[in-house]
């Protein structure tokens, strides 16, 4: 087939795409490539005159780390999903950012928008809405996502891989046919109710209850730290019930259901953090995930999200990473730039090593994932390990950056502060050190 060429509504300005066909002409249509007007040149200053580099013009001029051309290993198809990702985080995203962090909201507007791109779901087959794009692609998504702001793979991570999956993996035909296309559009918000107040590692010890009266259940219980819970539509809830953990689509209307916001945070500021509450609520028997059974239908949730995850954290170290170069480039100290002396440059080349390991571990943990070759002990090493690098790097690139990397000018403070979040969500770092030392062997440690 030859390329196909597709006009499509503005999104970023004037846009036009034309690329090789790939598995989903639907993404095709909806994915589009932004041509960024240039920007005027101007005189670059002398070394001597510049004092500090200001990131509210850094991320426009992005350089990722590729230190090993490791993307000669990406098709065009997932390099043109990439790089359209990234225009549009770079111009309709990062803008904004530092105020929506600042002032603890997430930029509900762009939701449209984001699902022009096509980013919910986009592995979900395209008869109920999805790309049907692989793996590969969607890393690459969570990767750029991530790196605008952990917050924006959070929102995006969940709608996909916390909602429409376990919509698509245990749900009815009905419920795929009614839900998944909404989720996909972007016309529904879905979050997902596991974590409780005093089970977070443990979620099987749950406390939500669901006791099942003629064809209706009723669910009693509080779900905490739930992204999107506020502004979403339906919930993916799980509940304990005298069958064992069941999961159910409550609906925001539902009488007893209310998710109030969590505020006060100092991490995740530019995300939707919420508690469910659970009282009394009736629900159908409709409403529950007929294959949604036991324990590991939730746990097999997470799995898909802990796979961004893993992505995702490389997005926020080259982030970081490039800022903290860029930066001590231009910045001038004992009439030299900072990245002359020997310290700084021991940093920058730590730095790019173990970001591209975490690079390598990714990609074939894609790889893995397409083939139907991954487990869930890979992807605690690839999410455990990824993370770690990515806030590690956040650390030193903040520290480089002097004071002006507690400035939400500069993007390693903001990028810091998320991170550890992320190191905690989808299984802490030690969970998932657990669950490698297991697989290792054959001996559960956290028993």
């Amino acid at each position: 087939m030859g390329p196909l060429v597709f006009a499509g509504a503005p999104i970023l300005g004037s846009v036009s795409v034309a690329f090789t066909a790939c598995n989903s002409e639907r993404y095709n249509r909806r994915l589009v490539e932004p041509q960024v007007k240039p920007r005027a040149t101007t005189r670059r200053p002398h070394p001597s005159q510049v004092t500090a580099h200001h990131s509210m013009g850094s991320f426009a001029n992005f350089r990722q780390l590729d230190y090993f051309q490791l993307d000669d290993q990406f098709s065009e198809d997932e390099l043109m999903v990439r790089d359209t990702v990234r225009s549009w985080v770079t111009e309709r995203f990062l803008p904004g950012v530092m105020e929506h962090f600042e002032n603890a909201t997430f930029p509900m507007d762009l939701v449209p928008e984001l699902a022009e791109l096509g980013v919910f779901g986009p592995t979900t087959p395209a008869e109920y809405g999805g790309a049907g794009l692989n793996n590969v692609a969607y890393g690459l998504i969570c990767q750029e996502l991530e790196r605008g702001d952990s917050g924006l793979r959070s929102f995006v991570s969940v709608q996909g891989s916390l909602v429409m999956y376990p919509i698509f993996a245990y749900g009815s035909e009905q419920q795929k046919r009614r839900w998944l296309p909404l989720l996909a559009s972007g016309k529904a918000i879905g979050c997902f109710g596991l974590t409780e107040p005093d089970f977070g590692s443990n979620p099987g010890g749950m406390l939500t209850t669901a006791v099942k009266k003629g064809d209706e259940w009723v669910l009693n219980g509080r779900k905490m730290w739930i992204t999107n819970g506020t502004v979403s539509d339906v919930a993916v809830v799980w509940a304990r019930s005298s069958e064992g953990i069941r999961g159910f689509l409550v609906e925001k209307d539902a009488p007893g259901f209310s998710a109030p916001e969590q505020k006060h945070k100092f991490s995740l500021r530019a995300s939707i953090t919420s508690e469910l509450v659970l009282q009394d609520v009736v629900v159908k028997d409709s409403a529950r995930l007929p294959e949604g059974n036991g324990l590991k239908a939730p746990l097999g949730c997470l799995t898909q999200a802990r796979y961004g995850i893993a992505w995702g954290g490389l997005g926020a170290a080259y982030a970081c990473f490039d800022e903290a170069l860029q930066y001590t480039k231009s910045r001038i100290v004992f009439d030299k730039p900072v990245a002359a002396y020997q310290i700084p440059q021991k940093k920058l080349a730590d730095m790019a090593t173990q970001i591209t390991m975490g690079q390598m571990l990714a990609l074939r943990l894609g790889r893995l994932k397409d083939s139907g070759k991954l487990t869930p002990s890979h992807v605690s090493m690839a999410k455990r390990n990824n993370v770690a690098m990515a806030l590690d790097v956040a650390r030193v690139c903040r520290d480089m950056l002097g004071a002006n990397g507690i400035s939400l000018e500069y993007q390693v403070g903001r990028h810091l502060c998320n991170l550890e979040s992320v190191i905690t969500y989808e299984g802490t770092h030690d969970i998932h050190t657990l669950a490698v030392g297991q697989e290792l062997t054959g001996i559960p440690a956290y028993r």
